[in-house]
């Protein structure tokens, strides 16, 4: 493995994932929900952008700057091409951490997020990435950091570092990357049919082996394969964020504001009693066996007063991101799924239905007669877009700046498709984001943008683009054989998405 690397994995390219918390639009409301100041973000980073979609996602769907380093010089070159494509500007740079964190041009950034690559890089990275947030981190900014939680993997951290020896030990170095990733999940499956006692006693490591045999190769390689990983433990966490003057503010994922979705009430009674905090999240962690945290850290969190609080929330706005008559009404918590009452969220809902976006005073005011006050309102808000049923938006003035920026980069995202693109996410300005897009919904978006309007239309365009490609649509868990099955199938599809999800992603301003 070449020097350059440290241990982390740069033969493999990493997916075409997408990570929601680490759009700035999203912050203001964890923070309300902790009774402290919003922050106002106007200038980002992300510490390990991997391809570039997130980053240059939320560049073009809003007006932040932003900033970033990969030190993956593939990645990198596709992660421009996406900011050229949308005339973003985002700044992004090919470079170690160690390396860009030393630079002299950058500017002070109020939002500083890194998505991962803390469980994967060596120490002496962790420390030039604190280094990096004590200096460049403006008071009151905010640092997103999603890790490896300790007490969800501690049983299962035996058997990686197996996986991992075994790719490294066990097979010929003529082995690609990928094939010692096969490999070793086929020994791990081999390992856990001998009936190990360590299965026994961690029968958890019996269930993600079986998972891991269906992920995506290039995630394993870098989820489980870097020389450096390792889960942390909150209470480390908290000591090693120490020096860069940060504090705990709360959780990127709404649902974890919510007790009574993700704790018994004797698990509520017990934390209730501990008083310091940090101990508090700790023990929380242990009992809910929590694998990842994605955690918002603040320099120097300030507390809102009563009326600016309310008042900070009445205007806190959102949009349904599904049909009303799709939303479900369960939610799953830490550990069980749990219903949400009709007579709570069903008001909501239909305050919320035409997909308009209105804030938290406009429901307020449409749902009067149901007798909810602002903070069960707040909750079943919190609860919604916990669970990717509404998620928060930009104002008017900030989606109507962003609008030419993220209809360039659909088009070009749209344009991928053709050819077989990995990438399932196009830019919204109204969620300041990304929403999920599959590659043929895009293929008919990119046919609405030559010009073709009606669902027939869509498949004249589509259908001459998959059979070039050798493609057949596949139904009931098998290949359509002539043109007509595939037609017919394809106009099903697009019938469907007609109806279904083309409105949405309108409201969303997606196209």
């Amino acid at each position: 493995m070449s020097d350059w690397t440290e241990g982390y994995v740069a033969d493999v390219d990493y997916t075409f994932s997408y990570c929601y918390e680490l759009n700035p639009v999203r912050a203001p409301l964890a923070f309300l929900s902790k009774g402290l100041l919003p922050p106002r973000i106007e200038t980002a980073c992300e510490l390990g952008f991997g391809q570039g979609l997130g980053t240059n996602i939320h560049a073009a769907a809003s007006a932040v700057e932003w900033w970033g380093t990969d030190f993956n010089p593939a990645q990198t070159g596709f992660a421009r091409d996406l900011a050229r494509a949308a005339g973003s500007n985002a700044r992004l740079f090919e470079e170690a951490f160690e390396a860009f964190c030393r630079r002299d041009d950058l500017p002070d950034f109020d939002f500083i997020g890194m998505h991962g690559i803390w469980s994967w890089v060596s120490d002496r990275n962790r420390e030039a990435i604190v280094a990096f947030v004590r200096r460049k981190l403006k008071p009151g900014g905010v640092l997103y950091a999603g890790y490896n939680a300790a007490p969800g993997w501690a049983g299962f951290v035996p058997m990686r570092d197996l996986m991992k020896r075994y790719s490294e030990i066990m097979l010929p170095q003529a082995f690609g990357a990928l094939d010692r990733i096969d490999a070793a999940v086929v020994f791990a499956e081999k390992f856990i049919t001998a009936n190990p006692d360590f299965a026994a006693v961690n029968p958890t490591v019996v269930d993600r082996v079986e998972k891991i045999k269906t992920q995506d190769r290039h995630y394993l390689a870098h989820e489980y394969f870097n020389e450096n990983w390792r889960p942390v433990e909150f209470t480390a966490m908290t000591e090693m964020m120490a020096p860069a003057k940060l504090g705990f503010a709360g959780s990127a994922r709404y649902l974890d504001h919510i007790d009574g979705v993700n704790l018994t009430p004797e698990q509520v009674e017990f934390l209730s009693a501990i008083p310091d905090p940090v101990f508090r999240e700790s023990a929380r962690d242990v009992m809910v066996l929590r694998r990842f945290r994605c955690d918002y850290w603040v320099k120097g969190a300030r507390r809102l007063t009563v009326l600016d609080h309310a008042d900070r929330l009445r205007a806190q706005r959102f949009v349904l991101l599904k049909p009303r008559a799709e939303v479900s009404m369960k939610v799953q918590g830490a550990a069980r799924e749990t219903d949400m009452q009709e007579a709570v969220y069903g008001p909501v809902l239909d305050a919320l239905a035409d997909q308009t976006p209105r804030s938290v005073a406009e429901v307020e005011e449409a749902i009067r007669s149901s007798g909810l006050g602002l903070g069960q309102l707040v909750q079943a808000l919190l609860v919604l877009a916990g669970s990717g049923q509404i998620a928060p938006t930009q104002d008017e003035a900030a989606i109507a700046a962003a609008r030419q920026g993220s209809d360039r980069l659909n088009a070009h995202l749209t344009g991928l498709a053709r050819d077989g693109s990995q990438i399932a996410y196009l830019a919204s300005p109204v969620t300041g984001g990304g929403v999920p897009v599959a590659r043929m919904p895009q293929l008919f978006l990119a046919a609405m943008g030559s010009g073709r309007s009606n669902p027939a239309d869509w498949v004249d365009a589509v259908w001459p683009i998959l059979a070039m490609q050798g493609q057949a649509i596949i139904r009931d868990g098998r290949p359509l054989e002539t043109d007509e099955e595939n037609r017919a199938e394809l106009l099903r599809q697009a019938e469907s998405f007609a109806e279904k999800q083309l409105p949405i992603l309108k409201a969303l301003q997606v196209c």
